[in-house]
């Protein structure tokens, strides 16, 4: 059984129970996000966040906290049966977020990019195809556990990564603006996190140990790309209600961050 919907633990508690027995293996597709955002162990047995109210059902206030106790349901009813996949961004073809999709279509319009933060700052994500397999893998191979389950395998530059997307020429803004000009992190601008609000990476050897592998980065490029050239548009909303298509900057936004930028360093 593979639970790739579970926001809030009465729900997960339903379907664990009713599939008790039948199912050799539950795997519950989790997230990064159960780790606090400004927390400095984000292994498998690091903290996770802890709610005030654990009765609340609000997905969009409390995703992490609930997905925290929606991991021990599973647990809780499976034991060693229970697999947990703490999942990073998941990205690729079909992506209803856009929050690797904006770099790859942007890269290809062309002109002055808006590059946030600095060129060298490690970012993570993981094609949603390699998740799906190492998934069944461990699903078949009857293994539990809790995994952080994100890529690549080594350490990914967020200006590798754009140059990789595109060659439209990159003006990188410092965080500092950025939050001064009140833009979003991680929405406006997908992968962007300021080390003054925390880190989202997590480490990974865990699940490199138990087989996760990853495909060429290009291919996940590529692949993306002529998805987004289709014109498919995928769901807005997900099973949790949360809206799944962030407010990214418009082209006339980030023309006017670029210039009033340029500005300040003249």
């Amino acid at each position: 059984m593979v639970d790739t919907s579970g926001f809030v633990p009465r729900v997960v508690r339903q379907s664990a129970e009713l599939l008790r027995g039948s199912a050799g293996v539950y795997a519950f597709v989790s997230t990064g996000s159960v780790y606090p955002l400004d927390g400095h162990d984000r292994s498998e047995t690091g903290p996770v966040i802890r709610l005030d109210d654990p009765s609340t059902e609000d997905v969009t206030a409390a995703y992490g906290g609930l997905k925290a106790l929606c991991e021990e349901v599973v647990t809780g009813v499976y034991g060693h049966a229970g697999l947990v996949v703490r999942s990073g961004l998941i990205v690729g073809p079909h992506d209803p977020t856009g929050r690797f999709t904006y770099w790859v279509t942007r890269l290809d319009r062309g002109r002055e990019v808006l590059a946030p933060g600095a060129p060298d700052r490690q970012v993570q994500f993981i094609d949603a195809r390699d998740q799906a397999e190492w998934i069944l893998d461990m699903v078949e191979a009857g293994r539990g556990g809790t995994f952080n389950v994100t890529g690549p395998a080594g350490p990914l530059a967020m200006g590798e990564l754009l140059a990789r997307c595109g060659l439209a020429p990159l003006t990188w803004v410092a965080d500092e603006f950025l939050l001064e000009h009140r833009v979003q992190p991680y929405s406006e601008l997908p992968l962007w996190v300021p080390p003054s609000l925390g880190s989202l990476g997590m480490p990974i050897d865990r699940a490199l140990a138990a087989g996760l592998r990853f495909r060429d980065l290009d291919a996940t490029i590529r692949d993306t790309r002529a998805w987004a050239a289709s014109g498919v548009s995928p769901a807005a909303v997900d099973a949790g209600g949360r809206l799944r298509r962030p407010a990214q900057l418009s082209a006339e936004r980030e023309a006017e961050l670029l210039r009033a930028w340029d500005g300040r360093r003249a």
